[in-house]
């Protein structure tokens, strides 16, 4: 199933709770702000980047998340990267 690293940001001068906003937007298109490694244990993603795994092409994971971005800010950035594998460091374990 293909995986997709997904980063949004909005322009300006936006608040906590404007993300917050952005987060359940996200949230309702599939993604989530975790990934799970292959020992099974989850981790929280950076700040407003997202993950989906889903039977979907890299233009639909744009579209939803340009939708998602739009519903909650006007000025914004997507940039959606599939992966095959990923590596990290120093993120935290969700408990």
């Amino acid at each position: 199933m293909p995986r997709f690293t997904t980063r949004v940001q909005l322009y300006g001068d936006p608040e906590w709770g404007d993300y917050e906003s952005l987060h359940s937007a996200m949230k309702r298109k599939g993604f989530t702000q975790t990934i799970k490694a292959d020992d099974g244990v989850e981790y929280y993603l950076p700040h407003a980047e997202y993950n989906r795994e889903a039977n979907v092409t890299g233009d639909e994971v744009l579209q939803d998340a340009r939708e998602a971005a739009a519903s909650v800010w006007d000025d914004f950035c997507v940039l959606v990267t599939e992966s095959a594998g990923r590596t990290w460091h120093n993120l935290k374990t969700v408990k």
